[in-house]
């Protein structure tokens, strides 16, 4: 069977560690073409890669997935080239700047019958796999409290573009955009939503700090992320009626990525036993505490689930369906941010 050819449009620091060697890692794939503009950097990492200076300029060949990787403001624009030039396409995180332009990227790969995903990896999360399966367990009883965060402690500005005050930018659409995607995949769409959004560095132009709650029936979900973190990390912290759950530490995929790892590496995406997290309980009166161990991480399922998508032309698990209400979900934030109230949900 032919391999997928796959077109990267971009070759910064997330086409490098993060989708190169995940696309790498599938024997379904293989990555045939890279938009630069200038230079020749991906030949240092794909024997045989072709280099285009232009997105027009890679529809005109012969691959088959585009997976763009511009910056946020140009996800929409290129996405619905992509797909009106009869490539399926992946679109890295945050799927579009709103809701609006992401129904235009839907409706374009509807039209033109193209695989359309969102490059929502975390769903891959060993932590977040561990808390899916505790809660189908229900070891926890009714889960009343849900809290996730995605702390780091860079106080520091790096500059780039990634900082600069431009559609899409700061850690609510970064970070958040992974926060939002695993509370929307457990727990559905909120009634309604409260967000506090901040700046805290010095010098900052775009938000580096948020705290949303989401309001369910029986339940508040918060999703918080800080680059003043640098006390311990709580990941996940969970409460309901039988007992709760605490997770510290974030999944080891992208620090291994970062490190020049891959996923066929043995021991990709596992945990040592120093960090799993531990469900709490009580039995007879006594407390009772139980290391619960980390499911192994699988980011290489993503490309997985692509490639399976495109050969048996069926849906993706993540769907841009899914990611169109992520995107909603921020511009909700933004919208309590502004009136400094609650907003309720509405599409």
């Amino acid at each position: 069977m032919n391999r997928i050819k796959v077109g990267l449009v971009g070759f910064g620091t997330v086409a490098r560690v993060f989708h190169g060697p995940l696309i790498s890692a599938q024997p379904t794939m293989q990555i045939t073409h890279v938009v630069e503009r200038h230079g020749d950097t991906a030949r240092e990492h794909y024997r045989g890669v072709e280099i285009v200076r232009s997105l027009e300029e890679l529809l005109k060949t012969e691959v088959d997935l585009v997976v763009i990787l511009t910056p946020n403001e140009l996800h929409k624009p290129q996405a619905c080239q992509a797909l009106e030039a009869g490539k399926h396409v992946v679109v890295d995180k945050p799927f579009t700047i709103t809701s609006v332009e992401a129904d235009e990227v839907i409706n374009t790969a509807t039209r033109f019958e193209r695989i359309l995903s969102v490059f929502q990896n975390r769903r891959w999360d060993s932590d977040f796999l561990t808390v899916s399966k505790i809660l189908e367990s229900g070891q926890l009883g009714r889960l009343v409290e849900f809290e996730s965060r995605f702390d780091r402690f860079r106080p520091n500005l790096k500059g780039g573009w990634r900082e600069e005050p431009r559609p899409g930018s700061g850690v609510l659409y970064d970070l958040g955009s992974h926060l939002v995607d695993q509370a929307l995949c457990l727990f559905g769409l909120p009634e309604r939503l409260w967000a506090d959004i901040r700046c805290q560095r010095e010098g900052a132009r775009i938000d580096d700090f948020f705290e949303v709650i989401a309001h369910y029936p029986g339940l508040r979900v918060v999703l918080k992320a800080s680059c003043l973190a640098a006390e311990p990390r709580v990941r996940f912290h969970l409460r309901g009626t039988k007992g709760a759950f605490l997770k510290h530490e974030l999944d080891p995929q992208e620090a291994a990525l970062k490190n020049g790892g891959s996923p066929e590496q043995e021991g990709f995406g596992e945990e040592g036993e120093d960090s799993w997290g531990c469900l709490h309980s009580e039995a007879d009166g006594k407390s009772r505490v139980i290391r619960v161990p980390t499911e192994k991480g699988a980011y290489e399922q993503y490309y997985a689930d692509v490639a399976r998508a495109i050969r048996e032309r069926k849906e993706p698990a993540v769907t841009a369906r899914q990611a169109r209400n992520t995107i909603r979900f921020l511009e909700l934030a933004l919208e309590s941010q502004a009136q400094r109230r609650w907003v309720d949900w509405s599409d």
